[in-house]
């Protein structure tokens, strides 16, 4: 029977919420690294069993967790994150020597062919690859190293790799984005890259049109169509249709263009989810409304959806990495807030339930699809 397996990432642990197809009763087993931040929780799109956790505290640092067992046990695996293979040698931006800021891996993106492999956005921003299950780490420099790099700068969360997208249709093409630098894109593996801004304009930076300096938020893609990427920017809903190398505007009749998630349909390539929040300093639904908003033509045109959320007196947000979509008929959406639930939508965002509530803040989400 088919089953569902839902990955949550919190400021004090992580948990795993389990059902079946008809996505209505939850398991929940945690907290596994108890009062630890668990920025992301991802597991292997072709091994079920095999999941990696990043695991960060003020006290000791980064650590590396892996599953081969869906979450039921864990082990850390090796931490030595290194410049060209070469551990305690990073460069900085400019290309002078200094000890690197390392302060915590964002997010984790498991290879779509091999568990074994998997990558890391970092912060400060940086990409690193494993081919050994998480056991060493070796960073694709070609991409701290673009000449653009002096000109990245952080924004409010820190100068972080958030997003890391694999081109399904070709294993040499990567995404990533950084804030507040913008989307880059590699065709050869991660040697060489190159922003892919054109059409983003930033108010509060020297040159809105600028190459690099757009606080991107989060990219999102379906795989039967990798050239179509969405975008939730710090302001604005963009799409693309070529890979990154343009981009327009379909915010359309948003209440307001602010967020931080997005998220596409699985079996619909044109329909859309995002979740708007009042403004960049107010970090929580306008009218205190809790709204997911969805698009069902790829933007400019969206609805509301609200049966099962408070409309009244909620103050929460909804991270950039707190909303992910499994593969089921009906398509299920999940996303869970600053406030601790974690809402699922069984028909495509109809209707929505809380599965769990008054976890500590949720910073991932991320669901498998059992077989």
């Amino acid at each position: 029977m088919t089953g569902i397996r839902v990955l949550v990432g919190t400021r004090k642990g992580a948990f795993v919420l389990t059902s079946d197809g008809a996505r209505v009763q939850w398991e929940v087993s945690g907290p596994h690294f108890a009062g630890w931040e668990i920025y992301h929780v991802k597991g292997s799109p072709v091994d079920p069993n095999r999941l990696y956790a990043s695991q960060s505290s003020a006290w000791f640092g980064q650590v590396m967790q892996r599953s081969n067992d869906g979450g039921k046990s864990w082990e850390p695996v090796g931490n030595a994150f290194a410049y060209d293979g070469v551990p305690g040698t990073h460069l900085w931006y400019d290309g002078t020597q200094h000890p690197w800021e390392f302060k915590r891996v964002w997010h984790l993106e498991p290879s779509l062919t091999d568990p074994d492999t998997v990558y890391a956005g970092v912060e400060d921003a940086a990409l690193f690859r494993s081919s050994d299950g998480g056991q060493t780490w070796h960073e694709l420099s070609g991409l701290r190293c673009h000449t653009s790099g002096p000109r990245w700068q952080p924004g409010a969360g820190g100068m972080c790799l958030h997003t890391i997208l694999l081109d399904p249709s070709d294993p040499k093409r990567i995404f990533i984005a950084i804030s507040a630098a913008g989307a880059f894109r590699t065709d050869d593996a991660g040697k060489t890259w190159r922003p892919v801004n054109r059409g983003l304009k930033s108010v509060g930076i020297p040159d809105p049109n600028a190459e690099v300096g757009h606080c991107v938020h989060r990219i999102a893609m379906h795989p039967a169509r990798p050239n179509v990427l969405f975008m939730q920017k710090h302001w604005d809903v963009m799409r693309s249709d070529d890979a990154g190398d343009s981009w327009q505007e379909v915010s359309g009749n948003l209440p307001t263009d602010f967020g931080f998630p997005i998220g596409v349909h699985a079996h619909e390539p044109d329909t859309i989810y995002v979740v708007p929040i009042t403004s960049d300093s107010q970090h929580y639904p306008l009218e205190g409304k809790l709204r997911v908003y969805r698009s069902r033509t790829g933007g400019n045109e969206w609805e509301a959806l609200t049966k099962g959320l408070p409309q009244k007196d909620c103050y929460v947000n909804v991270l950039r990495d707190a909303m992910a979509v499994d593969t089921l008929d009906s398509c299920g959406v999940y996303f869970g807030t600053t406030g601790g639930q974690v809402y699922a939508s069984a028909d495509a965002g109809d209707s929505w339930a809380p599965i769990v509530r008054d976890l500590p803040a949720v910073l991932s989400v991320e669901v498998q699809t059992l077989a």
